[in-house]
C-alpha cells in the first residue's frame, strides 16, 4: 500500500511509520507541520528509506493535502494538537488542526473514495470512576483538547453515514515510549529525574491512567486499517492501569533517585480522575497488547538515558519557557 500518514513525524505517528516501513513493506507519504512536538528526528531510523516521502505542511491546508494525497491508497490521520495543558492555555490551535484539518482530509479522501482511519483518544469519553469504556459509551469530553478530538470523531462518522466514505476510528489509551515529547507525564518525569529536578505531580497524584506502549498502539492502528469494518470505532487499551503517583515512584526507582524529588502542585482545571478502555472489539480482530507496563517503562527510561541527542535540544529551547509558565519554576 501507499499510505498518506498525516502527523507522521509526531510521537505515535512516527512509531507507526517506522513499523510499516520496517515490517509491512508499505510506501509512506508523511505530511507533518513540524510543530514543537513533530520532529524529523523521530524518523531518523527510516529517513533514508527510498519508500518514504516527507512533505512539510498542515492538514488544514487544502492545497498541501491535495499534493500529498496523489497516488495514495489510504489515509491515516495522526495529525493533532494533543496536550491537555496547552489546550487549556491556548485552545485556538486545537480547533484549527483537530477540527478544520480533519475536515480537509475527509474531503480529499471522499473525492478519491479512499479508506480513511482517524487516530483518536480515550479522553473523548471523559472520566470513569468504575468499570471501563466501550465503543458504545457516550462521548463526554472534559478539555478543549478532548472536545476537539470528539468533534473530529463525530465528523468522521458523519462522512461514513452521509457519503459512504470507508472510514474507521481507532482510540488509544495513554501512550508512552521512546520519542515522546517531554511535556507528557512519563518523559517529563524521566528527564526531570535524570537531571535531578523536582517532579511536579498534579493534585494528590491519584488520577488513574490506562497505559499502552506506543509500539502496541501502532500495531493496533495497522490492524484496524487492514481488518476493521468501515463506520466502526475500535478502542485499543493497554494491559495495565496505574495512578500517576505510582508511575512517578516507579520512574524514580528506575532512575535511582529519591522520592524527596516529588513536588505536589496545584491540580489542572477539569482534570479527569480515571480513564479505562475495553479492547474486546479490536481483540476480536486478532490484536492484543504485547508489552506490560513494567517492561515498557523500563525500556522507555533506558531509551531516554541513552538518547540525550534527541531530548537535549528540546530541554534547551522553547520547552524551558513553557515549563516555567506551567509549573512556576525553572528547570535546573
Amino acid at each position: 500500500m501507499r499510505l498518506l500518514v498525516c502527523g507522521g513525524a509526531g510521537f505515535i505517528g512516527s512509531a507507526f511509520v517506522r513499523r510499516r516501513l520496517g515490517e509491512e513493506g508499505d510506501e509512506i507519504v508523511v505530511l507533518d507541520k513540524l510543530t514543537y512536538a513533530g520532529r524529523e528526528e523521530n524518523l531518523a531510523p527510516v529517513r533514508d528509506d527510498p519508500r518514504l516521502t516527507f512533505l512539510r505542511g498542515g492538514i488544514e491546508d487544502a492545497a498541501t493535502v491535495q499534493e500529498a494525497i496523489q497516488g495514495c491508497d489510504a489515509v491515516v490521520n495522526f495529525a493533532a494538537e494533543t496536550h491537555v495543558d496547552r489546550s487549556i492555555a491556548e485552545p485556538d490551535a486545537f480547533m484549527v488542526t483537530n477540527l478544520e484539518g480533519t475536515h480537509v482530509l475527509l474531503e480529499a479522501a471522499r473525492e478519491r473514495e479512499l479508506p480513511y482511519l482517524q487516530v483518536s483518544t480515550d479522553e473523548v469519553y471523559g472520566s470513569i470512576e468504575q468499570g471501563t469504556f466501550t465503543e458504545s459509551s457516550p462521548l463526554a469530553p472534559s478539555s478543549p483538547y478532548s472536545a476537539s478530538k470528539a468533534g473530529a470523531d463525530l465528523l468522521v462518522a458523519s462522512y461514513f453515514h452521509t457519503f459512504g466514505l470507508p472510514a474507521t476510528i481507532c482510540r488509544g489509551s495513554n501512550n508512552y515510549g521512546p520519542y515522546q515529547h517531554p511535556e507528557k507525564l512519563i518523559p517529563l518525569m524521566i528527564l526531570n529525574a535524570l537531571g535531578g529536578d523536582l517532579l511536579p505531580v498534579y493534585g494528590d497524584g491519584m488520577n488513574v491512567r490506562n497505559w499502552i506502549f506506543v509500539e502496541d498502539f501502532a500495531r493496533a492502528i495497522g490492524h484496524v486499517l487492514e481488518h476493521g469494518r468501515p463506520g466502526e470505532a475500535y478502542n485499543a487499551g493497554g494491559p495495565d492501569e496505574a495512578p500517576n503517583l505510582d508511575v512517578v515512584r516507579r520512574i524514580l526507582a528506575l532512575c535511582e533517585r529519591d522520592e524527596s524529588l516529588i513536588e505536589f502542585v496545584t491540580d489542572r482545571p477539569g482534570h479527569d480522575r480515571r480513564y479505562s478502555l475495553s479492547s474486546e472489539k479490536v481483540r476480536a480482530l486478532g490484536w492484543e497488547p504485547l508489552t506490560r507496563f513494567e517492561e515498557g517503562l523500563e525500556r522507555t527510561v533506558e531509551w531516554y538515558r541513552a538518547n540525550s541527542w534527541w531530548w537535549e535540544p528540546i530541554r534547551s529551547g522553547e520547552y524551558r519557557e513553557y515549563y516555567e509558565r506551567q509549573y512556576g519554576r525553572s528547570l535546573g
